[in-house]
């Protein structure tokens, strides 16, 4: 990294940790899957990176990527009722809106304030803030909307998935923790507990120029919702492997955080644009034309927010130890500053065989009397592409079968197939989703459901 770059990304990092009036600030940019920066500001060590802060409900996208390696090994499904697996507890809710943040279920337990005191045990939690269902609107006070029917962010969901994890390893949820994700992702530096050099929390007076330590301690049952610790450097790496690149180490598919980060539960203002949602388990932001993903995370003395863009490949991670004053938009900043300085190098086009067995079906295709092109992106992807632009447009990837497969728009999951003449090389239609798409509007050759009018294209008489 340039010299400049790395001085203006640190006047914006010692700004923020000044105006804000943070204790410490630390902060990480991604980029190809690395840490390209980290720098710190206010009380720190010698190196910022390797301090342990508290990350609040970032904790929950680990808990999320347990749950979802159980599903791809077979041991749960997303739409199982959680009464499968945790029997005598909420039969109408579903593990996938437990992820979503749309079961229903309260954001907070019905005891003391649990972020600043001592946690029990699952059993403890379950009968103070879990009663049994019953959705007669008014009757159960751990519900406070039907099951799937809005977006409404629950801590105690959160703990409920920990306990679910921990009954279907045979392990505490903690350990199932350690032997799944972190020992075989090397983040050595995330733990349960505070490990030396670690920031202290604190709450820094709105009106003076104090602080006041805030308690630390185990949070029992609701620790999935936000009890872990760790530095810059481990925080990068997990929000490198949630994008998919590089080395996953068999912990899980890249197809699945694909899933992870697709918008389940839309977190917005009726009558609003969506800007922000929720996947399974992960936050989603859709802004100027650019979606990505992470989390935020506070707890009494920290702040926290994790996020990447999956396109690009580039990230922030920033934590402090303040429990309010950090500003949202500060991973925003760092990047900008980052893609001023040194942007992204731009690839140069190079020639690339179209996918095999495809380049007789490219060009120009028509549904009914729409438009479309199909074309080739490379060796790998084709391209639908209304004209004009919009509509059902889709692309489409190769799965081990041999078959196209949408991945986005109105077509994804949906398989494409081209139909070729009986003799020769010519493509005479396109079946996608029982429509027909022919090289011209209703071609018989192109068998359209319904078939031909025999009077075929005509100017009708005019009416007597």
């Amino acid at each position: 990294m340039k010299p400049e770059t790395a001085e203006a990304l640190q006047r914006r990092l010692t700004r923020e940790q000044s105006e804000q009036r943070l204790p410490s600030v630390v902060a990480g940019l991604i980029r190809g899957g690395e840490l390209a920066w980290s720098g710190g500001a206010g009380s720190l060590p010698a190196d910022p990176a390797s301090v342990q802060y508290r990350c609040g409900s970032i904790t929950k996208t680990f808990v999320a990527v347990q749950v979802m390696r159980l599903r791809d090994e077979g041991l749960l499904a997303l739409t199982d009722p959680l009464e499968r697996h945790l029997p005598g507890a909420f039969d109408a809710v579903t593990i996938d809106q437990l992820l979503s943040h749309s079961s229903g279920l309260r954001a907070e337990t019905a005891g003391p304030w649990w972020e600043r005191t001592a946690g029990g045990d699952f059993a403890g939690l379950a009968a103070a803030s879990l009663q049994p269902a019953d959705l007669t609107p008014g009757n159960d006070p751990s519900r406070l909307a039907r099951p799937g029917q809005r977006f409404h962010y629950s801590n105690i969901g959160f703990a409920v998935l920990g306990e679910l994890v921990a009954r279907l390893r045979g392990l505490p949820w903690a350990q199932a923790l350690q032997q799944d994700v972190l020992d075989p992702l090397g983040l050595t530096r995330t733990t349960m507990r505070p490990q030396a050099p670690h920031a202290t929390g604190y709450a820094v007076h709105p009106y003076a120029d104090v602080l006041l330590t805030e308690p630390e301690h185990d949070a029992g049952a609701m620790a999935p919702a936000g009890q872990l610790w760790t530095t810059v450097t481990d925080l990068a790496r997990w929000t490198a492997f949630l994008r998919g690149a590089g080395d996953s180490s068999g912990v899980i598919a890249p197809s699945t955080l694909v899933e992870m980060r697709e918008p389940q539960a839309l977190d917005n203002r009726r009558g609003e644009p969506w800007t922000g949602a929720h996947g399974l388990g992960l936050q989603v932001w859709n802004g100027g034309g650019t979606r990505s993903f992470g989390h935020g995370g506070s707890m009494p003395g920290f702040l926290a927010i994790m996020r990447m863009t999956p396109d690009s490949g580039e990230g922030a991670v920033v934590m402090a130890n303040a429990t309010s004053g950090l500003r949202p938009g500060i991973c925003d900043d760092l990047s900008r500053i980052l893609a001023e300085h040194e942007p992204l190098p731009v690839a140069a086009w190079s020639p690339a065989g179209p996918p095999g067995g495809t380049f007789a079906a490219l060009g120009r295709w028509f549904w009914g009397t729409a438009a479309f092109t199909l074309r080739a992106k490379g060796s790998t992807e084709l391209w639908l592409e209304a004209d004009p632009p919009g509509g059902r447009s889709a692309r489409f990837l190769r799965n081990d079968a041999g078959d196209w497969i949408g991945q986005d728009g109105y077509f994804i999951g949906e398989t494409l197939r081209i139909r070729w003449a009986a003799a020769g090389d010519d493509a005479v239609a396109l079946d996608l989703a029982s429509f027909v798409f022919a090289r011209t509007p209703y071609d018989a050759q192109a068998d359209v459901p319904g078939g031909i009018d025999p009077w075929g294209w005509h100017v009708p008489e005019a009416p007597r």
